[in-house]
């Protein structure tokens, strides 16, 4: 297990350089920063090439990257146009995105996965002719519809919510956006538990647990559900990483300024500092949850090892 956690490990470090690379090269392409902080005024020659100076912009692409990835390395991820440390914004955004976050997986674990076994067990009856028509049309619709409609109605029309969330972001605030953030990978985590358990219900080691005489519960529990759960976990690891990152249309709606929101600005504003910074560690995040999943695996499924 140790030396498939440092093989890991070193993959990593091609995967992260690489994929911050593509990152870098894609931002630098999206403009001219420069012009942006001008407003709609054209900014003077003077000017312009005091800014590139000052931000490092009047060197080549490739040693400005050198340049960023070595100031990573010390904690250094630059500073946003607007002056403040990129760090700073990376204090304040990510704590309110994680609990957003914790709170969609949640949702996504719980509801999923229990819709997903109890439309398993039943496949075909109308319990699961049901659900699959529900989480057909969750799919369908647009995140943003979904959280327009359940903000119109908890927030505008009901009143059991606020219609934005406040700058504390606490967890009960956050229960319908971390809903319709989830509501999409819910569906899809329904539709896989579904599936899967369809599937192992026929398999020999279920049918010998059967007739061993063993309680149904813990031939659901502890043999068809555990090893169902294989193909469901690969899809929330690496869910975690894209709800963290794919965020900017529900924070927008319900005023949450995390991750996306940060995102957003620094798209708009043409801040390459703030967006390289923040997609640089969500591609960490996307390592790590991927490699925790690949760990997972041996826990599940006791067949499995590493070497």
């Amino acid at each position: 297990m140790g030396r498939y956690v440092i093989r890991r490990l070193l993959q990593m470090i091609p995967v992260f350089i690489g994929a911050t690379l593509l990152i870098f090269l894609m931002v630098n392409v999206m403009g001219d920063p420069i012009a942006g902080l001008c407003g709609d005024k054209q900014c003077d020659p003077a000017t312009a090439a005091q800014l590139k100076k000052e931000f490092g912009l009047d060197k080549p692409v490739w040693q400005q990257y050198l340049t960023y990835m070595g100031n990573v390395f010390t904690g250094d991820f630059g500073t946003a146009f607007n002056g403040q440390e990129v760090t700073e914004l990376m204090a304040s955004a990510f704590p309110v995105t994680i609990r957003l976050t914790i709170v969609a997986i949640v949702f996504e674990i719980v509801i999923g996965i229990a819709l997903g076994v109890v439309t398993g067990l039943r496949r075909g009856r109308p319990v699961d002719t049901g659900v699959l028509l529900l989480t057909l049309v969750v799919i369908s619709v647009p995140t943003f519809v979904t959280g327009l409609v359940l903000q119109l109605l908890f927030g505008v029309e009901w009143g059991w919510i606020k219609p934005s969330v406040s700058p504390d972001a606490a967890f009960g605030e956050l229960i319908v956006p971390g809903l319709v953030l989830a509501s999409v990978s819910l569906a899809y985590v329904t539709r896989l538990t579904r599936t899967s358990i369809a599937e192992n219900k026929r398999s020999d080691y279920v049918r010998t647990a059967v007739a061993k005489g063993l309680p149904r519960r813990r031939v659901i529990t502890k043999h068809l559900l555990r090893n169902s759960l294989i193909p469901v976990v690969t899809f929330i690891g690496t869910d975690i990483g894209a709800l963290m990152g794919g965020a900017i249309v529900t924070e927008r709606i319900f005023n949450i300024h995390g991750v996306g929101f940060q995102l957003y600005q620094g798209i708009l504003r043409q801040s390459t500092q703030t967006v390289v910074g923040f997609v640089t560690v969500l591609v960490l995040v996307f390592l790590v949850a991927n490699l925790l999943v690949d760990l997972l695996y041996a826990v599940l499924d006791p067949r499995i090892r590493y070497a």
